[in-house]
């Protein structure tokens, strides 16, 4: 007795370019970017996605692959001004790494400093050019130093400089396993 089922209910395997393309997107991180004129300005300070896709005239994503980091400028107005300043770095992990949820960011990411409000994300923003005037690129700074500057930042203590020397022994330690 034959207890297949008919041939022309059985699905067929998916081929490998499907199931390689599903695989790839999984491990992807998609940030949403809006701009509406006077309103709403959600861009990237830094990071270099390995793609964007534009949605339509207002909105876009930013995707990248995992271990990169990233800079999320979130503006906010309305008829009176300005009614929010909001800065994050992030860094784009893969699946099985501990992510935070953040809106506009899928699946999530490692949330390594959070600025909220103009004073605060100011500041960033002259830190952020202060490396950068040093000849380093943001996205090659240590997460560590990130993280020391959001904590610094948090308990409105003095914020460290990123100087070439703590650079160049971050990029040394990297180099060991």
């Amino acid at each position: 007795m034959n207890t297949s089922a008919p041939a022309s209910t059985v699905a067929p395997p998916p081929s490998l370019a499907v199931l390689a393309s599903q695989t790839g997107t999984a491990s992807l991180t998609r940030v949403s970017l809006a701009y509406v004129e006077q309103r709403i300005d959600i861009y990237l300070r830094f990071g270099e996605p390995a793609r964007t896709a534009r949605l339509d005239h207002w909105r876009r994503v930013a995707i990248f692959p995992p271990g990169a980091l990233f800079c999320r400028i979130r503006w906010h107005a309305n008829d009176y001004g300005t009614i929010r300043w909001q800065l994050m770095v992030m860094q784009a992990c893969t699946p099985l790494d501990a992510a935070q949820r953040i809106p506009g960011v899928l699946p999530g990411a490692r949330l390594l400093l959070h600025a909220e409000g103009e004073p605060a994300v100011r500041a960033v923003l002259a830190r952020i050019d202060a490396i950068e005037a040093l000849g380093i690129a943001a996205i090659d700074v240590s997460p560590a130093y990130w993280r020391t500057l959001g904590n610094r930042l948090a308990a409105r203590l003095a914020l460290p400089e990123y100087t070439a020397a703590r650079h160049a022994a971050w990029l040394a330690g990297r180099t060991f396993p």
